[in-house]
C-alpha cells in the first residue's frame, strides 16, 4: 500500500491524546441463552463505521481532530435469501480518537488519515472490550487480528441495523 503525501503530512503532523468509550449496547435476543445454544448454525457479522471526524479548537491550546468509529459484532441465524438474518446477540461500541495538531494539514490528508490510520488507535481498544464482552454474555470467544484496517474490507459489513 503506498502512502500519499497528504496522509504522510498528516500522520507527521497529529499526535494522539486520547482514545475512549463513548457509546454501547450489547444484548441477546429475548429467549436466547447463549451458553446452552448450538453456534453452528449461526455466523458473525462485523461493522466498522467511520462516524465522523471533527477539528475543533481547543480554548487557547490549539486544534483537536475527533474521530468517531462505530464498532460491531452480531450473531445471526441466516436466512431465506430476500429476508432479514435473526440476530441472536450483538455489542456495539462508538469509540473517540482524538488527536492534536502539531503542523497545519490539509483537509484531503485529514480525511485520510481519519479513514486510514484512526483505526491504528482504537482497534486494540476494540478488541479487548469485544471479548470482555463476550465473555460476560457467554457469547462464543472471538478472536480478532492484531489489526485490521477498514481499507482493507475483508467481510466486514458496512453497516448493522440499530
Amino acid at each position: 500500500m503506498t502512502i500519499s503525501s497528504d496522509l504522510q503530512q498528516a500522520i507527521d503532523g497529529l499526535q494522539i491524546q486520547d482514545v475512549y468509550l463513548r457509546w454501547t449496547h450489547s444484548e441477546c435476543a429475548e429467549g436466547f441463552r447463549p451458553q446452552y445454544e448450538d453456534f453452528s448454525a449461526m455466523h458473525l457479522q462485523q461493522m466498522y463505521v467511520l462516524k465522523r471526524a471533527e477539528v475543533f479548537e481547543i480554548d487557547g491550546d490549539g486544534q483537536l481532530l475527533q474521530v468517531q468509529v462505530l464498532l460491531g459484532a452480531r450473531w445471526v441465524l441466516s436466512a431465506p435469501e430476500g429476508a432479514e438474518p435473526e440476530v441472536k446477540a450483538l455489542i456495539e461500541a462508538e469509540f473517540i480518537a482524538e488527536y492534536r495538531f502539531t503542523t497545519e494539514i490539509v483537509q484531503v490528508g485529514i480525511d485520510e488519515f481519519s479513514q486510514k490510520n484512526a483505526s491504528y488507535h482504537v482497534w486494540p481498544y476494540w478488541r479487548e472490550y469485544l471479548a470482555a464482552q463476550t465473555e460476560r454474555l457467554r457469547l462464543p470467544r472471538v478472536v480478532l487480528p492484531v489489526m485490521q484496517l477498514p481499507h482493507h474490507k475483508l467481510q466486514m459489513q458496512s453497516e448493522l441495523p440499530q
